[in-house]
């Protein structure tokens, strides 16, 4: 009786089945659909080599690592929708060549930086963030741009064109801080070993332009990057025998400061209000508007 019930469901599988099965040997697979959802796959950069992997799944991974901790559900939108910028440029730029930076954590590194016990809440929170923006961009003259972004200005963010060069970057407009000099790490002090150093060119925003170390002058980027320096405002000055560098704020200055978003997004004012205010007459699009 047993056997005759296993043949009975085996044939009624079969019958069920059998017009997918013929479909599939007349037209053949579609891969897109048969991947189901995993099409959208772009190429990390690693230690160990090329490798792929989903696109939202790395997107989510940076965001992770970018927000900081007690940041507003509002600034937060806004955090995605630059991490959002910053792939589909590359996107747009560089096309089916496009090779990402391996810049994002991990689940294993949102345990660790989390805590085991916070890690699946803290994770459906990213997401929920990341979803929530649904597919939007920044855009300039209907193009997906640049959209930087640091954690604390020295009381007003850089003007693009002036710090960067070129009229792409003027929707970068410099935008006043104030409540970033309250913040308690505005200023910090480093003491690298004695060298000649002077500045020799500020921004109209107080971040450095370029340095001159003996013959030799570059960026004030430059600087900072080689020192890991918290600012790209700085002075420099000789304190007993030592080169003094005393920043103020922390990043390069351009685009969204973190910290004034959060405290926007205190005071009631939404994502695209927050974007709208350091990203100057720039329009907010979805991605397939545009590419």
């Amino acid at each position: 009786m047993i056997a005759k019930i296993k043949k009975f469901c085996c044939a009624m599988v079969i019958i069920i089945l059998l017009p997918y099965v013929v479909t599939i040997f007349a037209n053949g697979v579609n891969i897109k659909e048969a991947r189901s959802g995993n099409d959208n796959r772009i190429r990390i950069q690693t230690d160990a080599g090329i490798i792929e992997m989903d696109l939202e799944e790395y997107a989510i991974g940076i965001l992770a690592k970018e927000l900081p901790d007690e940041y507003e559900d509002e600034a937060a939108k806004a955090q995605a929708v630059i991490v959002r910028n910053g792939i589909y440029k590359k996107i747009q730029d560089e096309g089916d060549n496009a090779v990402f930076e391996e810049q994002f954590w991990t689940t294993k590194e949102m345990q660790k930086n989390w805590g085991a016990s916070s890690y699946a809440a803290r994770y459906q929170e990213v997401v929920k963030i990341w979803e929530a923006t649904a597919d939007q961009v920044i855009t300039y003259n209907g193009k997906i741009v640049m959209a930087p972004f640091h954690q604390l200005s020295n009381g007003q963010t850089r003007d693009g064109k002036e710090a960067l060069g070129g009229d792409e970057y003027t929707y970068l407009v410099s935008k006043e801080c104030p409540k970033d000099l309250e913040a308690e790490n505005q200023m910090q002090t480093t003491d690298l070993t004695m060298m000649e150093c002077e500045v020799t060119a500020y921004d109209s925003a107080g971040y450095v332009l370029s340095v001159t170390c003996g013959t030799e002058t570059i960026s004030g980027e430059d600087f900072r990057q080689t020192y890991q320096l918290q600012s790209g405002c700085f002075t420099v000055q000789e304190v007993d025998g030592k080169l003094r560098v005393t920043t103020q704020g922390v990043g390069h200055g351009l685009g969204l400061s973190q910290n004034t978003a959060n405290e926007m997004a205190k005071e009631g004012n939404d994502y695209l209000t927050i974007l709208e205010y350091f990203f100057d007459s720039v329009e907010i699009k979805e991605v397939s508007e545009i590419l």
